[in-house]
């Protein structure tokens, strides 16, 4: 079968790849029907190389049709239209039951440290084939596959895989209401759907930053009040729209990638082509982000108020304002997604005869996945206003 497949910093191309099997009783294979690029791939086109071999398969975000089931899939049947969570998990076990499913101890990666596995997502997740290919073995598909509805386009419920969830946890963490403000940083994908998110809860004021401007105008769109970081002082600029107070909550959806750290941009470049076993020890033991979206986010959070991280960090050696969060008296809230602890509620809301979200036009590119090579740059450039690209293989 055809894949996308990694083979160097900024070099993924389409090959050919072994077709999937079963190869556990609780396995199902998925023949893909849509795949997306998430931001969260781009650090593997550059800031994660250390963790991926030449010809590892990318991608967590894709739904499609069930081909195949192991014996012991009693909720799966071949032809069920499905999408899957990018975050592999049991359903069983401790963690599992108390709805953390990033942390299932049966997928978890003791060996790295880290938590469950990831489809698409480097050997510290796993080294799980991803889904940016014509099919893909889908372990624990006796808990993990959500069945949607035939009748609507595949765009209605792709995002039910990541992005959408992944922003609607963020909202929960801001830990918000109706008499609230609540700032969004990075008005990337999943930014976009924490504005689209928040106020669909009812959230009482909601304010998007970002520095792209077809960002900024699709977030104001929605109904976002809008700050453009690139001319504006934004804790400055949130504190004097809150009487002084700052946000009751902020999200920090951009992550390790955030622009206005040139001196840490060199030395995360730097290491990230060094030898892997080298570059792997760099970024564990000393290993930096580029922290402006997070020092932002603190210095415009309230006082007492709520810091939820959706945007991935990997330092271990980050500098943190720790008298700032502890004189603030902050509470910080962050992980990965539990997917599968809000795909219920999700899924009520999206195939609702009213596409509320606005999922159906939420992509701006679509291709095949021949041109996921293409798509990969031109995302990661922020490029002809892509803001989400969707593939059919």
């Amino acid at each position: 079968m055809k894949a996308l497949t990694w083979h160097g910093l900024e070099d993924v191309r389409i090959t050919d790849v072994p077709d999937p099997v079963i190869t556990d009783t609780t396995d199902a294979v998925v023949r893909v029907t849509s795949t997306a690029i998430c931001g969260s791939d781009l650090h593997l086109y550059g800031v994660l190389a250390p963790y991926l071999q030449p010809g590892d398969v990318l991608g967590h975000e894709f739904m499609g049709i069930v081909e195949e089931v192991g014996p012991d899939v009693a909720t799966l049947a071949v032809g069920d239209r499905v999408v899957v969570p990018f975050n592999i998990s049991c359903g069983r076990c401790w963690m599992c039951q108390r709805g953390l499913f990033a942390q299932c101890e049966t997928t978890q990666n003791t060996r790295t440290g880290k938590g469950a596995s990831l489809f698409g997502y480097t050997s510290l997740y796993g080294s799980v084939p991803g889904g940016q290919a014509e099919y893909v073995r889908v372990p624990h598909a006796d808990f993990g596959p959500i069945v949607v509805p035939e009748e609507m386009p595949d765009e209605r419920f792709l995002y039910l895989s990541d992005i959408l969830p992944t922003a609607w946890q963020a909202v929960d963490y801001a830990d918000v209401n109706g008499n609230d403000t609540l700032v969004v940083l990075g008005l990337g994908p999943v930014g976009q759907l924490a504005v689209r998110s928040a106020l669909h809860r009812g959230v009482g004021r909601v304010i998007g930053v970002d520095l792209v401007a077809d960002r900024i105008e699709t977030a104001r769109a929605a109904g976002a009040e809008v700050l453009d970081a690139s001319d504006t002082d934004v804790a400055a600029a949130v504190l004097e729209l809150t009487e002084g107070r700052g946000a009751d909550g902020v999200i920090d959806a951009v992550g390790m990638e955030a622009h206005g750290n040139p001196v840490s941009e060199k030395v995360i470049g730097a290491a990230s082509r060094l030898p892997k076993p080298v570059a792997r020890q760099a970024i564990e033991r000393f290993g930096i982000d580029r922290l402006a979206a997070l020092h932002t986010a603190i210095a415009a959070v309230r006082r007492g108020g709520t810091l939820s991280i959706s945007g991935v960090y990997g330092g271990m050696a980050d500098p943190m304002p720790m008298m700032e969060l502890f004189d603030k008296g902050l509470t910080v809230r962050m992980g990965q997604c539990h997917v599968r602890r809000w795909s219920d509620e999700l899924l009520d809301i999206v195939r609702g005869d009213a596409d509320v979200l606005g999922l159906e036009g939420f992509a701006t590119h679509h291709g095949s996945l021949s041109d996921a090579p293409d798509y990969y740059r031109i995302f990661q450039e922020k490029q002809d206003e892509c803001l989400k690209v969707v593939l059919t293989p």
